[in-house]
């Protein structure tokens, strides 16, 4: 029963998956006598998803197995629903007496639609809903040219933002001695396996996959050991140069303001090349704010209606990672093998995908998202409008990435290239990159003849260079 005087919170849990620095979590503790937690297993989200053996349902549920014993080890718990958020959050607020559900803010059109739905019934009951800003630095309008208007061009996004952050905006969101005003619902929950919400369990560990706050800790320690020559190697695939935790920031197992923190702190040029990737997460949230449509179409008009030819088998062949060109064969096996893909290689694969194959970016959007186990919206649309020269601060239509330059810039040995295409493990340096340059000779002596081990390659660059000008020029204004 409610206390007279007492305020009741509902903390609902989402892209925050810790108790560490949590925005909503940490507002809460702050204001209200009695904070409950919720998590809810949506099903208009998970219903929508094409395989039951996801690595991003796998790692969603161990990282809410250990919030909720994090919770439980401070008095409090977690209640898991399983069902439409926007009908069960509602629901449980109002069961609960509570006077405000407090969340963090999402900026997906789609969370929008939902956070509405959920303010509107939530208002049927006399309750509040409180959004707090978690999963960005900056966000929505908080950074705006001297004009007033949202930036559309990175540079000068990152210019503003370095100049603005300060200790306000990266202070921790929680203290430790508010945790006490957590509490044990009156109505117990379990936890329900994988199997009951319609899934598979999913090796994580083999993917090099750590769930759950701590294994954000783990990683980020594990990065903090090569973050000083981050600058130096990021941009080639076959080292293990990244930071890992992509993953981390897309479901909120660790505080971008922890990492923006240490990365301005840290003063070294690796650092500061991967704050600038922290800063471009912050510039495409702020995007897809202001420009929600760009989730559906191109964000520069004038591209929106290049006539793609779409042609279905050449799609098939980039998604299968047979199309004859290693660099973009072997990204593309990664990411169906491990639902990884190298940041490099993404431009790269995007970029063939588009002005090679003239295959519309929406589809291989679509088919990134349906497979990233980092998959965020915001960046993945951000970063193929960008390589599809349709978005905002995008690649200009007349630079078209070449595939046998990335290759042999960014995989000189092919080290990477023979991890993913066994078939040309013994293809000599000379033509890894290139593979169908080979004599006949030369191919059958190393176990590899083209259009029978490996696909000949399935258009001239070249000629597909022409093309994709042509289609660009005709299009723009």
């Amino acid at each position: 029963m409610k206390r007279f005087g007492d305020k009741v919170a509902l903390v609902w849990f989402r892209r925050d998956l810790r108790v560490d620095d949590n925005a909503a979590l940490g507002r809460a503790l702050a204001t209200a006598q009695r904070v409950h937690c919720v998590f809810v297993f949506d099903t208009e989200i998970l219903d929508a998803l094409d395989s039951r053996a996801d690595r991003r349902v796998a790692f969603i549920w161990h990282s809410v197995r250990e919030l909720r014993e994090a919770l439980q080890g401070q008095g409090g718990d977690l209640i898991v629903l399983h069902g439409r958020a926007r009908e069960e959050v509602p629901r449980l607020a109002a069961a609960l007496g509570v006077d405000e559900v407090v969340v963090a803010e999402d900026y997906e059109p789609a969370a929008c639609a939902r956070d509405a739905a959920v303010r509107t019934r939530l208002e049927e009951h006399g309750i509040g809903l409180r959004m707090l800003k978690d999963q960005a630095v900056f966000a929505k309008g908080e950074l705006l040219t001297r004009a007033g208007r949202p930036y559309t061009v990175f540079t000068p996004y990152k210019k503003a933002w370095l100049k603005l952050v300060g200790e306000a905006e990266l202070a921790p969101r929680l203290s430790r001695g508010h945790l006490k005003h957590l509490v044990q619902p009156p109505m117990a929950t379990r936890l329900p396996a994988l199997c009951d919400l319609g899934f598979e369990p999913s090796d994580l560990a083999a993917a090099g996959i750590r769930p759950g706050e701590q294994g954000a800790r783990v990683t980020l320690d594990d990065f903090l050991e090569r973050i000083d020559t981050y600058n130096l190697q990021r941009d080639q695939p076959a080292l293990d140069a990244t930071s890992g935790l992509a993953i981390h920031n897309r479901f909120g197992t660790i505080s971008i303001r922890r990492l923006a923190r240490l990365a301005i702190e840290r003063r070294t040029a690796g650092a500061d090349s991967w704050l600038a990737e922290l800063i471009w997460r912050d510039f495409f949230f702020q995007v897809l704010h202001h420009q929600p449509q760009a989730a559906q179409e191109a964000f520069r008009p004038a591209f929106a209606h290049i006539a793609w030819p779409n042609d279905a088998a050449l799609f098939r062949s980039w998604r299968e990672g047979e199309t004859g060109y290693p660099i973009v064969d072997a990204a593309m096996r990664q990411i169906n093998a491990t639902g990884n893909m190298h940041n490099r290689l993404r431009m790269i694969a995007a970029s063939f995908l588009v002005k090679d194959l003239l295959v519309d970016w929406r589809l291989g959007e679509q088919y990134f998202a349906d497979r990233l186990n980092d998959f965020d919206l915001a960046a993945n649309n951000g970063n193929w409008q960008w390589a599809a020269s349709t978005g905002c601060d995008a690649q200009p239509y007349f630079r078209i990435f070449n595939p046998l330059t990335q290759s042999k810039k960014f995989d000189a040995e092919g080290t990477f290239i023979r991890r993913y295409v066994p078939e040309l493990a013994a293809v000599p340096v000379k033509f890894i990159h290139a593979p169908w340059a080979m004599p006949p000779g030369e191919q059958a002596a190393c176990g590899c003849v083209i259009g029978h081990d490996y696909p000949a390659p399935v258009v001239d660059h070249a000629v597909q260079r022409e093309r994709a000008l042509a289609l660009y020029k005709k299009a723009s204004p």
